[in-house]
């Protein structure tokens, strides 16, 4: 796969279309890689609500766009906004594992995520009710 402008464009279109306002696109070699490999499109206005991945952690690369990385403490009290911009050199973040977050997003954003293992859900308690 050739992740290119094209691509970005029309997984752009689909967040657009998405009552979510963001969409991801799978970069797994197959349903049995149990890595988690994506390119996500998200747009302002998006929700994504403050949770944390307890038994991995996630690396974000931002592609195109602007958006605000925040970690927060375990009573939704933010702690650290990381602003990610890549014509401002800053493209990547390492989020540990166990750690409060969420993003804010200023403009038609996509982003490289990557996770151990498979796929879970998120648990009840892995989102933070504020």
């Amino acid at each position: 796969m050739f992740i290119n402008d094209e691509l970005m464009d029309d997984l752009s279109a689909k967040a657009q279309a998405s009552p979510r306002l963001r969409m991801n696109l799978d970069l797994r070699n197959s349903p049995e890689d149990q890595s988690q490999r994506m390119l996500n499109a998200m747009l302002p206005g998006t929700v994504l609500p403050i949770h944390r991945h307890t038994t991995t952690s996630e690396v974000v690369i931002i592609l195109r766009g602007k958006m605000d990385e925040m970690f927060y403490d375990e009573n939704g009290n933010e702690t650290h906004r990381f602003h990610l911009d890549p014509t401002k050199g800053n493209c990547a973040l390492s989020i540990p594992r166990g750690i409060w977050h969420s993003v804010e997003v200023f403009e038609p954003t996509v982003i490289f995520e990557a996770k151990d293992g498979p796929y879970a859900p998120l648990a009840p308690e892995d989102i933070l009710e504020k």
